[in-house]
């Protein structure tokens, strides 16, 4: 039976990752505004993760990122504090656009311009109205 050990290595390193941000002192990653950490992806020998996190403020992703960047060997150490694991993952960060690309698709999806009328051969199917 295979366990789930990376995916929960990865929900903790996200979590603690998640708290330790905020308290980092570089004026890019402060300046950024909120910055989520969406996901994490580590690899089997747990030497590498990647790091997907969302800038609030899109204009300062950028300089968020290379804070980020910069402080990953001060964010490593932390994490292997918090952490008991046999060595701790170098970290890498990849800006993480997911949030804009689905609020792009919901955009889309109201419009009813982009959006297709109803087929007329399926009127005879009745949909409960949400009130």
């Amino acid at each position: 039976m295979p366990s789930n050990r990376i995916g929960r290595i990865n929900e903790e390193i996200q979590r603690e990752l998640a708290a330790l941000i905020p308290t980092v002192k570089d004026p890019r990653v402060a300046g950024a505004g909120m910055i989520s950490v969406t996901a994490v992806e580590t690899t089997p020998d747990l030497k590498y993760a990647k790091i997907y996190v969302s800038v609030l403020d899109k204009s300062a992703s950028a300089q968020a990122l290379k804070g980020l960047k910069s402080a990953a060997g001060w964010l490593r150490r932390e994490l292997g504090r918090a952490l008991s694991l046999r060595s701790t993952p170098e970290l890498s960060f990849v800006r993480d656009d997911s949030i804009d690309k689905g609020a792009h698709i919901l955009d889309l999806l109201r419009d009813p311009e982009v959006v297709k009328p109803p087929n007329p051969a399926n009127e005879h199917i009745i949909l409960d109205e949400e009130d």
